[in-house]
């Protein structure tokens, strides 16, 4: 029996049950049984959210949905938004009530007619409920006049902009908030005179209104949009400069806030070049034109996340699209994969998208797959191998080692939790993990089951099994079995070796696998193994891992071995100690990045590397390391373990040798962005009061050391840094850094942030206790960005006492926040602890809350992994 259909079957079986009774007591001839099952025709229970069996019984009956909407936009933020919501359907049975899904008070609901005819609202556990009777068999229009809910309409002062995933459709205007009940959107949007707007469609036409001396309004009318999901569906509007191109034959119009002129002169052509090389790749690999009627996009000040893939007009958070002459190799290749990512959305996602939520990592793998391979196209000297290594395996470690790990399928039986579903598994892991199925399948037969998957559910919806389906015809490996424990399981293998052989002079290294969690699993994966022999002799195998044990020849004695150097395979592999002197001599530098993620693991796992003795490694590499990605992964490494797994007292005693080695290596490096690198990494750590006078002096003078490019963002953070030392001691940093900046959304940001970086305790507990307010935390980056200061390791002191109610708002913060929102308001309170105090406070908090919501708890373990790892390792 489907789960999804179980209220249905228990109605009916009641019913023949009652059926059975009345045959019983009168003649045959006098049983009338269509009337009785008209009359007690199965219904759904009315609950909070959008539940699996209500998502599936409405794809049974309803088609060919298509929403009208209207809505009039005021100029001043707090006013409210009049909408007229125009929702046609065609029902195959009008024998029970429709409930479409309306997040808001009731309210806001103000008219409500029904295939013409006026009826009451009955409006409860969010959703604005259409009576039987009302209804009818075929085509039904349902107008509402309301005033829209605002929870995800993200106004501010002089612009607004939609964010519906996963399920915030419902959060402005009653409608089908499910992905397979796709439709299409005809919108029209009155909005101030001086205001752009763009949508999913291109406009069709529009009208100015003027009212006297009463500034006037400009109504832009869009065409119906193609096909989409609710969760797709997306508008932004204010006061932004519009640029429209055609680049490679492709028409595009972008619209944005930015006011700096060195930005937008370095940033406007690599964005617009960047979209149209997407646009060719993904036509070219996956065989399909670009399915749909535009291509636009908007630069958003603090966007809550780096993308957002609304058909036809994407979202981006703005300072990631526009760089300066500042710009290291990590920030030109992280625009050019965020750019490469949305677009490939297009195809995956929006042109076939999941069933339901629980799928949401299809679409996600997918984005990320493609954009590691057309940014190693469209960025000249990218390396797609160690960028690969380096933006994916850390983040998938950090939280498949920890006791919240989750799978990358997921289950999932409202979509009001599907937020809790996104993650760093989905986004890292996966794409490791579709790395080795097309290793495992072989690139020309991956490529061609992915275009037949998208030509058969173009449109569509699909599900993973589906896809699974296609992609196992097409090899004889048993997917199922892969399928099993690489997606439907969380978790890691651990990898150990030992050498036999020798007496006749033939050797063999035999890898054991074992999984994390004590369990008999196994990882079907190849990775790659370089031995080396006392006298420089080097050989690479290859390691087929389909045993729990498996052997390679290999052709001498080895004194070295360096696992996993192709960065191919996932896992906890196993690093010798000399490794910690000698991993800067690895020529390649794919293996070197393997080599310091493996040398990190160990250290997290407590085996053989102790946490100072691998700092103290790094400070050694710094001048070693030639490679700027490489450069970025072990400095951030450094600081974490600077921060997290060192006692204060150690701290102490190694910080100035890490300041000096930090600043020789800047001075003696050749390279821009590797000098800034080493910049940024000597500012994180500053402890000294020499530093931090040097520190003061550049951002005084604005004059950095030779060969390092300081922008004006730069600067506010280094005068950021400074403020959580409170230095300088005799006036405040941060109100002259904000004298300077000219762009007024950044300047409102540094205005956020300064009362949780205030030297005294009270203004920060005025702005802590801010956050208990929803309207406190209405700019999520801001906010997470804030508790970052909050809670730094030089502040803890008073601001652990912060801990419990951050903990008791989680709930809250899930409810009313984007999906990205509560894990990123958990890793910014927890991310820098490493008190027994902090972890006790976590730890007292799960148990007094033996039922909370399992995703959250996951989440919650996620983010405190780190505090509890150093409790065992801080000495």
């Amino acid at each position: 029996m489907n789960k999804s259909l179980l209220p249905y079957c228990c109605t009916k079986l009641v019913l023949l049950g009652l059926l059975a009774t009345a045959c019983q007591r009168q003649p045959v001839a006098t049983a009338v049984m269509p009337p009785i099952i008209k009359e007690v025709a199965p219904e759904l229970a009315v609950e909070k959210g959008v539940s699996e069996a209500l998502a599936a019984a409405r794809k049974q009956l309803i088609s060919g949905v298509a929403y009208d909407l209207r809505l009039n936009i005021p100029a001043q933020k707090t006013a409210p938004i009049a909408v007229t919501d125009l929702v046609s359907f065609t029902l195959k049975d009008n024998r029970s009530p429709v409930q479409l899904d309306f997040k808001a008070s009731a309210d806001h609901l103000h008219k409500l007619l029904v295939n013409g005819q006026p009826v009451a609202l009955d409006h409860r556990n969010e959703h604005l409920v259409l009576p039987a009777a009302a209804l009818k068999t075929g085509r039904n229009v349902v107008e509402i006049e309301l005033t829209a809910g605002e929870q995800s309409l993200n106004r501010n002062d002089d612009y607004l902009y939609t964010l519906l995933v996963p399920d915030r459709a419902r959060t402005v205007f009653p409608v089908f908030d499910q992905p397979d009940l796709k439709a299409t959107f005809t919108l029209a949007l009155t909005v101030p005179l001086e205001w752009q707007a763009v949508a999913n469609a291109p406009v069709r036409d529009s009208s100015i209104t003027l009212n006297g001396r009463v500034p006037g309004m400009k109504t832009y009318r869009f065409a119906t949009s193609d096909s989409i999901s609710t969760y797709l569906f997306s508008f932004a509007a204010g006061k932004f400069s519009r640029v429209s191109r055609t680049t490679n034959g492709r028409p595009m119009t972008f619209l944005h806030r930015e006011t700096d002129p060195a930005k937008l002169r370095l940033s406007l052509d690599p964005i617009f070049q960047l979209h149209a090389d997407a646009l060719a790749f993904m036509e070219q690999y996956t065989g399909i034109k670009y399915p749909f009627q535009k291509f636009d996009f908007t630069a958003i000040p603090d966007f809550q996340y780096g993308g957002m893939e609304h058909v036809g007009a994407i979202d981006y958070k703005a300072a990631t699209l526009f760089l300066d002459e500042g710009a290291t190799q990590d920030q030109v290749l992280a625009r050019s994969n965020l750019v490469s990512h949305e677009t490939a959305h297009m195809w995956f996602g929006d042109l076939v998208t999941m069933q339901w939520f629980n799928d949401v990592w299809m679409k996600e793998v997918f984005a990320n797959f493609m954009a590691d391979k057309i940014t190693q196209v469209s960025v000249k000297n990218s390396s797609y191998d160690l960028k690969f290594v380096i933006d994916h395996y850390p983040a998938a470690y950090g939280i498949d080692r920890t006791a919240g790990a989750n799978p990358i399928r997921q289950p999932l039986a409202n979509l009001q939790d599907a937020g809790s579903l996104y993650g760093n598994i989905i986004y890292h892991k996966a794409p490791i993990m579709m790395r080795q199925l097309e290793r495992l399948m072989g690139p020309e037969a991956f490529q061609a089951g992915l275009q037949e998957y998208l030509k058969t559910y173009a449109h569509g919806n699909a599900t993973w099994p589906d896809l699974i389906t296609i992609l196992d015809a097409r090899t004889p490996a048993d997917l199922q079995a892969w399928n099993q424990v690489w997606v439907n399981q969380p978790g890691r293998p651990v990898f150990s070796y030992r050498i036999s052989g020798g007496h006749d002079q033939r050797y063999g290294i035999y890898v054991t696998q074992t999984a994390e969690d004590g369990s008999d699993r196994l990882w079907p994966q190849e990775f790659d193994v370089l031995v080396e022999s006392a006298s420089g002799e080097k050989q690479q195998v290859t390691v087929k891992m389909d045993s729990q044990e498996k052997g390679v020849r290999i052709s001498f004695l080895p004194k070295r071995v360096v696992f996993n150097v192709t960065g191919i395979g996932y896992g906890v592999f196993p690093t010798a100690p000399e490794l910690l002197t000698s991993t800067t001599k690895l020529n390649d530098p794919v293996a070197r990045a393997a080599t310091y993620v493996n040398l990190y693991e160990n250290m997290l796992n407590g085996q053989q590397i102790a946490p100072l003795a691998l700092l103290n490694a790094y400070r050694q590499a710094l001048n070693l390391e030639p490679e700027e990605l490489n450069l970025k992964l072990l400095t951030g490494q450094a600081s974490a373990i600077f921060w997290q797994f060192l006692s204060p007292a150690q701290r102490l005693a190694v910080g100035p040798a890490l300041e000096q080695d930090l600043w020789a290596a800047m001075q003696k490096n050749a390279a821009p962005n590797s000098k800034k690198l080493l910049f940024k990494t000597y500012q994180a750590v500053a402890l000294t009061k020499a530093a931090q006078s040097r520190l003061y002096q550049i951002w005084q003078t604005e004059k950095a050391l030779a060969g390092v490019k300081l922008t004006e963002d730069d600067y506010t953070a280094l005068a950021l840094a400074l403020a959580v030392r409170d230095y300088p001691a005799s006036a405040p940093i941060l109100p002259a850094q904000l004298a300077r900046i000219k762009n007024p959304d950044r300047r409102q940001r540094l205005q956020y942030l300064m009362p949780a970086l205030a030297p005294d305790v009270a203004t920060r507990d005025t702005f802590f206790a801010s956050l208990h307010d929803k309207a406190g935390r209405a700019k999520e980056a801001w906010v997470t960005a804030a508790l970052g200061y909050l809670h730094h390791p030089l502040r803890q002191a008073t601001s652990e006492k912060y801990l419990p109610a951050s903990l008791d708002l989680l709930q809250e913060i899930q409810l009313t926040g984007d999906i990205f929102f509560p894990y990123s308001w958990l890793q910014a309170t927890l991310g820098s602890y490493q008190s027994p105090t902090a972890a006790a406070t976590v730890r007292g908090f799960l148990t007094a809350h033996p039922n909370y919501n399992p995703q959250l708890r996951a989440k919650l373990l996620q983010a405190s992994d780190d505090l509890f790892r150093a409790e065992k390792l801080v000495r």
